[in-house]
């Protein structure tokens, strides 16, 4: 089963793994939106998302990179 926008934990989980060294919080929406349709297991449309739905994958990225 492929990622979605909604998957914000698992995207985030996913995000780490691909870009380990990457600090979310210095990402603009554009640069995380191009990121995340770049994994290998996202599969929702690129104009599914929202805002507010790469806010939520940033913060759990965030958090789990704490």
């Amino acid at each position: 089963m492929k990622l979605t926008w909604k998957d914000h934990e698992e995207v985030a989980w996913a995000l780490l793994d691909k870009f380990p060294d990457q600090d979310p919080l210095k990402l603009s929406f554009p640069k995380l939106h191009k990121m995340v349709m770049e994994l290998e297991d996202f599969g929702d449309k690129p104009d599914a998302s929202s805002e507010a739905s790469l806010e939520g994958i940033q913060m759990a990225w965030y958090e789990e990179k704490k």
